[in-house]
């Protein structure tokens, strides 16, 4: 079982960038897909972003496509989100997630994923 704790909140205003991280304990971080969802108050869980074991396919939302990028370090144990260009509608509770599933950097569903971090606040201001 693998524990998961994003750091990065923040308030910036329309335009600048933010960078999240996720920490992941356990031993097989680097056999979890690995994702990024974000939840706005009264909407659905949206998926952001994923990444394969090795971090050598990633897939996104056309939401956040040439603006944000997500990134791993398995000897860190670590996730990473930066955003930039940062609009008012990016706004929301941000999640990391890490899917058991096979391979693919293409887990966009909330049900793949297994285990999920606590979240963090994005707030962009216009």
């Amino acid at each position: 079982q693998v524990q998961l704790v994003e750091s990065g909140e923040g308030l910036v205003q329309a335009g600048g960038s933010l960078r999240l991280s996720c920490a992941a304990s356990g031993r097989s971080f680097s056999n979890y897909v690995m994702g990024w969802f974000r939840q706005a108050p009264g909407k659905e869980r949206e998926f952001v972003a994923s990444i394969s074991w090795d971090g050598d396919s990633t897939y996104y939302a056309d939401s956040v496509k040439d603006r944000f990028t997500i990134s791993r370090d398995n000897a860190k144990n670590s996730l990473y989100l930066q955003m930039n260009s940062l609009k008012p509608e990016d706004t929301a509770v941000y999640y990391c997630a890490a899917s058991r599933r096979a391979n693919s950097s293409r887990r966009k569903s909330v049900y793949d994923y297994d285990y999920w971090g606590q979240g963090t606040q994005v707030t962009v201001s216009s």
